[in-house]
Order: C-alpha cells, then sequence, then structure tokens
C-alpha cells in the first residue's frame, strides 16, 4: 500500500491494513490493523476504521465517522458525516441473495440488484446489529445494539429490536427526549 492515498502526513494505514490504491481517504483519518478498504471507496477526513472492517468497492464514508472493529460495510451503502458504527455492525445489500439462479447455475455479479442504503448524518448504530438494505436511517437517530433494522429510521428517532421498532425520540447529543408507550 502506498501512502498515496491523500499525500498526508495525517493519515495512518496500519501496515497489516490492505487498502486499494484506487480508494480516496481523507486526511486525518486512521485505519487501523486489518483493514481491507476496496477500490472505488471514498472516506472523509478524520475518520477511523477500526481492526477488521471490510469496507466493499464503491461505499462512501463521510468525514468525523467512526466505525468499530468488525464491521461489514457492503457496495451500496453511504455513510454521511460523523456517524457512529458500533462494532459487529453488517449492512447488508441484497434483498434477494442466492448463490444460485433458479437453473442451478452459480450467479454472478449480472444476475442480482444492488440495494442503496444510507445512513445519515450524526446517526449511531449499536453493536451487532444488522441493516437490510434499501433503507434510510435518520439525522441523529439511535439504533440500539443488536437490533435488525429492516425499514426507514426517523430522524432523532430511538429504536431498538428485532425488527427495530421506534420506542422514542432523541435530542444531537443522544439523549432520550421522549419515550412512546
Amino acid at each position: 500500500m502506498t501512502m498515496k492515498k491523500n499525500d498526508s502526513d495525517s493519515l495512518f494505514v496500519h501496515s497489516s491494513a490492505q487498502v486499494s490504491d484506487d480508494a480516496h481517504i481523507g486526511e486525518g483519518t486512521k485505519i487501523w490493523n486489518w483493514v481491507q478498504v476496496r477500490e472505488n471507496v471514498r472516506i472523509g477526513k478524520n475518520c477511523v476504521i477500526s481492526k477488521s472492517v471490510y469496507i466493499d468497492s464503491g461505499v462512501t464514508i463521510g468525514d468525523n465517522v467512526k466505525i468499530q472493529n468488525n464491521v461489514s460495510v457492503y457496495d451500496g451503502v453511504n455513510i454521511e458525516d460523523g456517524v457512529f458504527v458500533g462494532p459487529h455492525v453488517c449492512f447488508t445489500n441484497d434483498k434477494l441473495p442466492r448463490a444460485i439462479n433458479p437453473d442451478g447455475s452459480l450467479k454472478s455479479a449480472a444476475d442480482w440488484t444492488l440495494s442503496r442504503t444510507t445512513v445519515r448524518t450524526g446517526a449511531s448504530i449499536g453493536a451487532n446489529s444488522t441493516i437490510v438494505s434499501g433503507i434510510v436511517i435518520g439525522k441523529f437517530a439511535l439504533v440500539g445494539a443488536g437490533s435488525v433494522v429492516t425499514k426507514n429510521v426517523d430522524d432523532y428517532a430511538l429504536v431498538y429490536g428485532n425488527p427495530a421498532r421506534p420506542v422514542g425520540k432523541v435530542d444531537e447529543s443522544g439523549k432520550i427526549v421522549k419515550r412512546f408507550e
């Protein structure tokens, strides 16, 4: 890996990380051990990409984002500025996952449809959550640990469960300001 990502002295890439020469990474970002960043990825400034994160080709990550250990971010995901992604979160990108076609042949890239997901500015996703493809997680929303998010999440919503359901509202600091009864 060359450090030509942004030719910045403030960019840190751990020696065990695999970062494509075709990735664009902002200054001040830190990419830790065993991370893989594929081609055509855009990572903003001052991000922290923790141990064993996988970032698939075509992913966009804004500025000041923290992605904790063992997160999988697949093609079709757009993470805006100031987002927190807890450990072991998994984003999906295929609503109809299959290894084979009905005739038994192995599926190729041409045999599926990419489904896009957006995580809006300031949102937080708790540890071990699964984000099903094709949704939007709103600004400053808070997804509780272990949730399975299958539907859009409103701005400032507090959601959790399987499937994740709205249980309250939070402010920009994450403090609960209203609980639904």
